[in-house]
């Protein structure tokens, strides 16, 4: 599913209906040629656009120290190995200038709390890349649990290149090595999930007709250890209709695994399913469509609604947003709803992020003013209470680790200006303790950060955060980049980014990021008042923080670039078409820009519940009003625009950026474009490929922004 883009640009992790009658759906689009992935004339196109923008942009004098200082941050050493922690171990997945595509390592808790860490190899994918002859890159890991069991059995997911779809394979934690004749899965989009040692839950393609429209798996079969994966048993099925269908446990204190499964009916429509031991039919959870389990602490199964609930024959009821609770063995036992009861609920001002359980702890990680906070969660005889975890200073809080069989706690704390640091939770005392923490990677001082906030069209006060000089003179000249997402429910939180600070603010640069409507940050209506018809509000938000921006006479539009990555990347396409006067750079990351064919492509039919879709009239109507594709018009002053994408996403298809170029390319106008051949949806695989892009869009940023201009 669409993932997300973080706030700092250089991190990004580039985050359904039953389809109605499909109507006439642009068939005279003479650019459809680009949509050919691997096709040769579309990748003849895409070389010599890449050669033509790689020539300008390295040739400028100042793309060498960027990518040099770009690749000094991301392959430092002194970079925090976050990990997670198993039977005393912690592992962590590792990149740098030596280990391009990384080693999965460990050491002991008690090594990890030093300077120095004991690192110990488990796959060096650099090694297994090489030995087979593949374009591996690690996706991570999933290992058993078992209540006094050492953890032994994993399946490490490799992707060809950082696509979505993956390999997984079998690895022993003990021997260090994949299992001779073990767990092995074909490449597809996929979910995997352990019931026992020797028994998987798995959704994948199984052949012609086991995807749904949006390439997602909706059969969940059960696998037995030494039987071949075809002779797998069907458990759950879904529909072609639907997101998609993946398998899911839980484990209830005492250790029994309720195996499971999550249909998702829309992108933010979920059912949730139990398959009881011994019984062909699962048993649905009965909790909202528009709701997310948060796990089973001390018998309390924890759900986060986005929808209001009044469950039935109970007094009380709930608001969208809420943290809520009932007894999970009343409910295995009785299979209704038990009474729900409160845990947590947010103000005005705060959203809740998630919950995580540790072995004796549940922690509440929420937005309190877009700025993240941690608290602890008990369950008493009056209701829950929940206590603020005290972290120095007023920067982002979350949690890094916590897990039901470990005691380890692990929270990390960063700001605009401060660096990571991770802190260790103790469970029994509440004491926080510095475990790692990193010295400044860009110089800082003569900064300051502000919150702001920007007044949208409807009246809207939409907040914005600003780093910049602090004796910035307010005549309109300071370089500024706006940063964006707006979907999706995902959250925009501030954030240490090396990179931005040594290539952006050191150069004298404003980082503004901007918190419009559609993304999470005040909890699910400040995301749903952005969606489907809707959708021109999160537009006019953005517009509204640029021009808050020069109201304020911290910058100009000469000086005003803007970036965004994904459903960003459909905003920076929509503001090039809006307002192509407001902005003078524009940053166009891994970009959906054709709306009107974009459920037909990869991903897209998951993402129709956000944006409409171009098979209903009405959403048809109104996606033709913003669709960059269809709104471009040669005779508009255009800002010269940086689409960058990559060959090998396939979650947003990289025809969306090839044919808007193409548009450019046509009409006679200056564009630059850059498709990086692997790298998935992040449109880089490694940190070499990180770091170049990095540096092409911080010169081109810079050319267009700075008042030397081009040199």
């Amino acid at each position: 599913m669409l993932a997300s883009c973080a706030s700092a640009p250089e991190t990004e992790t580039f985050l359904p209906e039953t389809p109605a009658p499909i109507i006439e759906t642009q068939v005279d689009d003479p650019n459809l040629w680009l949509e050919a992935v691997e096709g040769d004339d579309a990748l003849a196109w895409v070389r010599a656009q890449n050669a033509r923008s790689l020539a300008g942009l390295q040739a400028d004098p100042r793309y060498a120290g960027f990518e040099a200082a770009a690749l000094d941050a991301l392959n430092s050493k002194e970079r925090i190995p976050y990990g997670a922690v198993r039977d005393g171990m912690v592992y962590n997945f590792w990149q740098d200038d030596v280990n391009v595509r990384g080693l999965w390592r460990r050491t002991s808790l008690d090594s990890y709390a030093t300077a120095k860490p004991d690192w110990e190899t488990v796959v060096d994918f650099d090694t297994l890349a090489a030995d087979e002859g593949k374009n591996w890159v690690y996706k991570g890991a999933n290992c058993l649990r078992q209540v006094g069991k050492p953890a032994r059995h994993c399946l490490v997911s490799l992707s060809d290149g950082g696509k979505d779809a993956v390999v997984n394979r079998e690895f022993d934690l003990v021997t260090k090595a994949f299992v001779a004749e073990g767990f092995v899965t074909t490449e597809a989009k996929q979910g995997v999930a352990w019931v026992d040692a020797d028994t998987l839950l798995i959704a994948s393609d199984w052949g012609e007709e086991t995807v749904t429209a949006s390439g997602y798996p909706f059969i969940v079969k059960r696998w037995h250890r030494g039987t071949p994966l075809e002779a797998a048993e069907e458990v759950i099925l879904g529909t072609r209709t639907q997101v998609g269908v993946w398998p899911m446990v839980m484990e209830l204190d005492n250790g029994r695994i309720l195996q499971g499964a999550v249909k998702s009916e829309t992108f933010f429509t979920h059912s949730y399913w139990w398959l009881p031991d011994g019984e062909a039919e699962p048993v649905r959870w009965p909790i909202p469509l528009k709701s997310s389990p948060n796990g089973i602490y001390k018998g309390q199964f924890l759900v986060s609604l986005e929808e209001d609930w009044a469950p039935d024959g109970q007094a009380g009821s709930f608001k969208s947003g809420d943290l809520v609770a009932f007894d999970v063995d009343v409910f295995l036992e009785t299979r209704t709803l038990p009474t729900v009861s409160l845990v947590f609920h947010p103000d005005a001002t705060q959203a809740v992020n998630g919950v995580a359980i540790a072995k004796g702890a549940a922690l509440l990680s929420i937005n309190d003013n877009v700025v993240g906070r941690v608290m602890r969660l008990e369950p008493l005889a009056d209701g829950w209470t929940h206590v603020p975890i005290d972290l120095p200073g007023t920067g982002q809080a979350g949690i890094a680790f916590a897990d039901e069989h470990e005691e380890a706690v692990f929270l990390n704390y960063e700001g605009f200006l401060t660096p990571d640091s991770l802190l260790s939770y103790d469970i029994k005392t509440g004491d926080v303790a510095s475990l790692k923490s990193l010295p400044g990677k860009f110089d800082a001082s003569g900064l300051k950060v502000e919150q702001f906030f920007a007044t949208s069209k409807d009246g809207t006060q939409v907040p914005y955060f600003i780093v910049h000089k602090a004796d910035m003179v307010l005549d309109g000249s300071t370089p500024t980049l706006l940063y964006g997402y707006g979907g999706f429910q995902v959250s925009m939180n501030p954030s240490y980014s090396p990179v931005t600070g040594r290539l952006w603010l050191e150069q004298g640069g404003a980082y503004v990021l901007a918190n419009i409507r559609g993304g999470g940050e005040f909890g699910p209506a400040w995301h749903q008042a952005g969606l489907k018809l809707n959708r021109q509000r999160v537009y006019d938000d953005f517009i509204a923080v640029g021009e808050d921006l020069i109201a304020r006479k911290i910058t100009s539009s000469e000086h005003l670039g803007i970036m965004g990555g994904s459903n960003g990347g459909l905003l920076m396409g929509v503001m090039l078409n809006q307002r192509p006067d407001l902005w003078n750079a524009v940053v166009v990351q891994v970009p959906l820009l054709d709306m009107l064919r974009y459920h037909l492509l990869l991903a897209g039919a998951s993402w129709v519940d956000e944006y409409g879709s171009p098979d209903v009239p009405e959403e048809r109507a109104f996606l033709e009003t913003f669709s960059p594709y269809q709104n471009f018009d040669a005779s508009r002053p255009y800002p010269e625009p940086f689409f960058l994408t990559s060959t090998k996403d396939d979650r947003v298809h990289p025809g969306h950026a090839r044919k808007m170029a193409k548009l450019f390319e046509d009409a006679g106008l200056p564009f630059l474009y850059y498709e990086n051949v692997d790298g998935g949806h992040s449109a880089a695989a490694n940190q070499t490929e990180r770091a170049k892009r990095t540096a092409l869009e911080f010169t081109y940023l810079t050319e267009r922004l700075f008042p030397e201009g081009r040199e």
